[in-house]
């Protein structure tokens, strides 16, 4: 009796592989890789909704103070275009100082706030 240990990223996985008894077929080795490409699309979707949850409400929690324009892109999500018409309808206060915009921390967390659905009054 042989062993083959696979490692699959936090876990390993053990694989008795029987020689003697039963030969290794390609549909065996088929059988496996499929299973190890399950696991690890499982792993990806996993990994994937967690990062969608935790990535904008973190980011923003770990910034303070002034930020720029491809901060708060980056923080929101929000497209260049969506920035330009947040600035432009007077959603979003900015400063301007050369050619350098600003945002203010607070004033996005208000933007936040007064957008939030379901919110109790």
């Amino acid at each position: 009796m042989k062993f083959c240990f696979i490692t699959n990223y936090t876990r390993i996985t053990q694989i008795q592989i029987y020689m003697s008894e039963t030969p290794l077929t390609k549909e065996d080795l088929e059988k496996f890789k499929k299973e190890i490409l399950n696991n690890q699309k499982k792993l990806f979707e996993d990994l994937k909704r967690n990062l969608e949850d935790f990535v904008p409400e973190q980011k923003i929690k770990t910034k303070r103070g002034i930020l720029k324009t491809l901060e708060v892109q980056e923080i929101m999500g929000f497209s260049h275009g969506t920035m330009q018409n947040l600035r432009k309808n007077g959603t979003l206060p900015y400063s301007k100082i050369g050619g350098n915009l600003f945002y203010d921390y607070d004033d996005i967390m208000k933007l936040l706030e007064d957008n939030k659905r379901n919110k109790k009054v």
